[in-house]
């Protein structure tokens, strides 16, 4: 598989390729947040769950998000678009289900971005005051939030350099009192008793199951930056690959660390009573007070850097959905000379604004009332999509001549039982997560179902009522294995000239008509409602080609047109109070 030399300009409508596979590893993995996770989802696993268990079911939840990522990165190496959920769901399993899936990605991310800005302001308001600056929680989020209206708003290579930086040092810290424990303790450290069958027999493994799954959101969002990738076809596959290996090895490392240095009969009750303060107790006795000092600040900046990297996942989705014009069009421009989503970058900003002004003006704590609830309903959409993104996948190949027993059947019917799983724990465990029983709250879960009805009902009405424009949902560059040059196909989406770029060679023709025509097979069955005048526009866009004779442009595009196709309330609440504690301590 590979590409032409020489990629054509970004056209109108569509993202600048400016990122490297290294480069989306850091956007996903800091937008799991590892220090944050640690801090404030580990310990409520030991004292809830199973107890020393923990690392295991980290490692339980890694290999099923590894059968999840194999369909997944088969079908990102065929299917490239900044659509994620939506775009990959379009392909499997139909357009209504994806427009429902586009929303609930754009409610999911959106309500997460704006759980991380109350996550964010309690930490630093708190770890300020500790070290002697006192000011309100509504100045941090200010100040946060228009740190990430500023980084949204540009290029997104600016945010990666941050982001960098940030899981950098986050994962630095943990390693190195990692390190620490395991110079003092030796292989006592890690202990064996976290992978015993008996240990994993614990009644609240149900629990931990589901913080475990939680401590990887955001894992899925590489295929968000294909238009951005210089070789989308490769890094996005990659990326996956090694973000959730990285994060399901790291979690359960530093974990199976923290039981060795507290010890497995005592982890429970130790996390019980520390809580949010858990590891940063264990800095103490193992490193020092100023390493101490140190984790509590990059607590913040983990934070910090996990919402920029859900606000970068947000503001994708509602430019795709702009682009599509299921949300407002305008949110689908890129800026002519960042090459960003800036609008929709603006909007998610104003989203997170409104929405954090209205709790505040309403008295509620920045953690107990506005993360936990925005945290919760963020993840619980997140970890649907994931799993209906595995349906996606075994639907596109299915009948597909490159359909692979393992890669597209059976490791995405893996992955999909286990996120049902997860799924039905989140819902389960809904009061648990959020740390509340406010019936409001409770209620949160119902708005999924609401928005994917009426997602659905939104692109039946299309089907009837605007049938041009419903065809033309879900665009999508193709891209097929053991061919010369890569084929960029029309696919279903002729409202842009820029998704038929040129074939550079004439000689290549043929090939290219063939290709077409297989795409047309896989897709005719689905292709509902084309009207002759989409035959006529995907005729427009072929001829447009400058290397290829007139009479098979024509035969070539008369054959494509007829495809036309979160973190626990509990720990927040606990570990501020031990952060204040410290503070009045004078640590």
């Amino acid at each position: 598989m590979s590409q032409t030399s020489c990629a054509p300009p970004p056209a109108p409508g569509r993202l600048q390729p400016t990122l490297t596979t290294p480069k989306i590893v850091f956007l996903i993995i800091a937008a799991a947040a590892p220090l944050a996770a640690m801090v404030a989802t580990v310990p409520l696993a030991f004292a809830l769950g199973n107890g020393p268990g923990v690392p295991a079911l980290f490692a339980f939840a890694g290999l099923t998000l590894m059968c999840f990522c194999v369909g997944y990165a088969a079908i990102s190496r065929r299917v490239v678009n900044a659509g994620g959920f939506y775009t990959y769901i379009s392909c499997g399993l139909g357009r209504p289900p994806a427009v429902a899936a586009g929303l609930i990605a754009a409610l999911a991310y959106n309500t997460a971005s704006t759980g991380l800005l109350g996550s964010f302001a309690y930490f630093t308001h708190l770890i300020a005051a500790q070290h002697g600056i006192s000011l309100p929680w509504q100045l941090w989020a200010a100040a946060g939030l228009l740190a990430i209206a500023v980084l949204g708003y540009r290029q997104i290579d600016l945010s990666v350099r941050v982001l960098g930086l940030a899981m950098c040092c986050e994962v630095g810290i943990l390693l190195i009192l990692a390190a620490a424990v395991l110079l003092r303790n030796g292989h006592h450290a890690l202990p064996a008793t976290s992978f015993s069958t008996h240990t994993l027999a614990h009644p609240g493994i149900g629990v931990t199951m589901m913080f475990a799954f939680i401590s990887f959101i955001g894992i899925e969002s590489a295929a968000l930056y294909g238009e951005e990738s210089h070789h989308p076809e490769r890094s996005v596959a990659r990326a996956t690959y090694i973000a959730i290996s990285l994060i399901a090895l790291f979690y359960g490392f530093i974990s199976w660390i923290a039981v060795g240095a507290v010890g497995p009969g005592h982890i429970r009750a130790v996390a019980g009573q520390e809580l949010g303060d858990l590891f940063f107790r264990l800095s103490d006795d193992y490193l020092t007070s100023t390493l101490t000092s140190l984790m509590q600040i990059l607590l913040c900046l983990s934070l910090f850097a996990g919402w920029l990297a859900l606000h970068n996942a947000a503001n994708r989705y509602m430019f795709v959905l702009g682009r599509e014009k299921i949300l407002p069009s305008a949110l689908g421009t890129v800026h002519p000379r960042h090459a960003s989503p800036f609008r929709a970058s603006l909007a998610q900003t104003l989203f997170s604004l409104l929405l954090a002004t209205a709790f505040a003006l309403a008295g509620a704590d920045p953690y107990l009332g506005l993360t936990t609830s925005m945290l919760g309903i963020g993840t619980l959409g997140i970890v649907l999509l994931q799993a209906v993104a595995c349906l996606s996948v075994i639907g596109y190949f299915r009948r597909r001549p490159d359909a692979h027993w393992w890669r597209t059947t059976l490791a995405p019917a893996l992955g999909f039982l286990g996120l049902a799983a997860a799924t039905f724990l989140v819902v389960d465990n809904f009061a648990t997560m959020t740390g509340t029983d406010n019936p409001v709250v409770g209620l949160l879960p119902w708005l999924i179902p609401a928005v994917a009805v009426a997602g659905i009902a939104y692109a039946l009405w299309l089907r009837q009522a605007r049938p041009a424009r419903y065809a033309r949902l879900a665009g999508v560059q193709t891209r097929q294995e053991n061919t010369t040059p890569a084929r960029h196909e029309p696919a279903r989406h002729t409202e842009h000239a820029e998704h038929t770029e040129p074939l550079e060679h004439a000689g290549h023709t043929g090939q290219a008509g063939r290709a077409v025509r297989s795409e047309a097979a896989e897709h005719v069955e689905r292709a509902e409602h084309v009207e002759p005048a989409e035959h006529v526009e995907a005729a427009e866009h072929v001829e447009a080609a400058e290397h290829v004779e007139a009479a098979e442009h024509v035969e070539a595009a008369g054959r494509a047109g007829h495809a036309g196709h979160g973190e626990p309330a509990e720990a927040a609440g606990q570990a501020g109070r031990a952060v204040t504690g410290r503070a009045r301590a004078g640590r």
